[in-house]
């Protein structure tokens, strides 16, 4: 498991972070249950807790094999085109490309690759995301993932993460956040239950103590001391 420090300080309050270990999640299960059965024994009242992504995008169905993806022009094209950064492959591949032309169309990626570069020269950063939308910056390569079988899969961002953490609380009454965390400082709430901050949960969440590789902790309870 990722060695963090379990309590950190944000606007002069402590929050301790407490991950959850899991099985590996599978598209034949259910994020409820995944709750009920790893959060509800350690959620107290006043607690927060954030989910991963890319788990909840494979309880969804969203992990695709690269053996599976027909690859076009277009992906094989702009790829190229894609910064390197050092945080992960992102679109900069042939299949990650084509995940994100699938989710947002062809004329949209299209669209964004010709306002990116445009405003590059300029100095303005991120306008391609900016455009393309939130589902092309959530897609992960293959390999981004060291867990078997998701390292050859493409892994797309999850489908309406607002709805999915209403329906957690619906059934479970559990204050939760759906968040997109790098290691190198990415922290970004992509969907939250109405109560959640979700400016202050990217902060305290900022130095990813769920981690990043094999630690198979997709949840993680945070709690005002």
């Amino acid at each position: 498991m990722k060695k963090f420090t379990p309590i950190v300080t944000v606007d002069g309050v402590n929050y301790l972070r407490m991950p959850i270990k899991t099985k590996i999640f599978a598209p034949t299960d259910n994020i409820i249950d995944l709750v009920k059965e790893f959060v509800t024994p350690h959620y107290q009242a006043g607690d927060i807790v954030t989910l991963s992504e890319s788990p909840v995008a494979i309880t969804q169905g969203r992990a695709i094999p690269v053996s599976e993806l027909k690859i076009g022009w277009l992906a094989n094209f702009l790829w190229k085109f894609v910064a390197k950064v050092p945080y992960g492959v992102g679109l900069r591949a042939p299949a990650s490309m084509q995940c994100a032309i699938d989710e947002c169309g062809s004329f949209r990626i299209l669209f964004a690759a010709f306002v990116g570069a445009i405003t590059k020269p300029f100095g303005i950063k991120g306008m391609f995301y900016r455009v393309a939308g939130m589902q092309a910056a959530l897609v992960d390569a293959a390999t981004t993932s060291p867990v078997p079988p998701y390292d050859k899969c493409v892994i797309k961002g999850p489908k309406d993460p607002g709805k999915v953490t209403q329906s957690i609380f619906a059934a479970t009454g559990i204050e939760c956040v759906i968040m997109d965390i790098n290691d190198i400082g990415g922290s970004w709430a992509i969907g939250a239950t109405k109560n959640v901050n979700k400016k202050l949960v990217e902060k305290i969440m900022k130095d990813n103590p769920q981690g990043q590789g094999d630690e198979l902790t997709p949840f993680c309870i945070i709690r005002k001391q």
